[in-house]
């Protein structure tokens, strides 16, 4: 220090920052001992891929798998290393990806939220709560009433006219087809 230069920080300032820097350097080292123990970059995805599958066994993820990114800052290592363990656990039969919905442990209840909305707006149709001629509730409305985004509204919709259970009217909205 240069003389009569004054402190850059008070002693209890500085105490302070030593020990903020203290406990980040131990969270920081505390973190890095629970990532993955083989460092190699070959076969890390094995680990996390083998890890997982234990995790799924002990019946961990009811709701369904954590995100990429989420596996990723837990075990240290990048999405792409994740991909490649979910990956694994796909090809395995472990883990199933549902649209819309996520990975899920294989054989589980889960389904894709437009193929739940084609399911009933097919089972309301089938049992003449909509009859043949009777117009489809709106894209909105449906959105609303199943709590999704418009696009999954969409698809369900459009894969109903694709099977000729639905059809579109430019300007006027959607109708059951007189032969469903």
């Amino acid at each position: 220090m240069a003389p009569g230069s004054a402190p850059l920080f008070s002693g209890r300032r500085r105490a302070k920052l030593e020990r903020a820097a203290a406990a980040r350097h131990h969270r920081a080292r505390r973190k890095k001992e629970e990532r993955v123990t083989n460092p190699s970059p070959r076969g890390t995805y094995l680990t996390i891929a083998e890890a997982l599958r234990a995790r799924i066994a002990e019946g961990a993820y009811p709701d369904g798998l954590p995100s990429e990114a989420e596996i990723g800052s837990e075990f240290g290592v990048a999405r792409t290393t994740v991909r490649r363990a979910l990956r694994a656990l796909e090809d395995a039969g472990d883990v199933a990806t549902v649209a819309g919905v996520g990975r899920q442990v294989a054989g589980g209840s889960q389904v894709a939220p437009y193929k739940r909305i084609m399911t009933d707006l097919l089972d309301r149709i089938r049992t003449g709560e909509l009859p043949a001629g009777a117009r489809l509730p709106s894209e909105a409305e449906l959105s609303e009433s199943y709590r999704v985004s418009r696009g999954t509204v969409r698809r369900a919709v459009h894969e109903l006219e694709a099977a000729g259970h639905v059809q579109a009217r430019h300007g006027v909205g959607r109708f059951v087809s007189p032969t469903s």
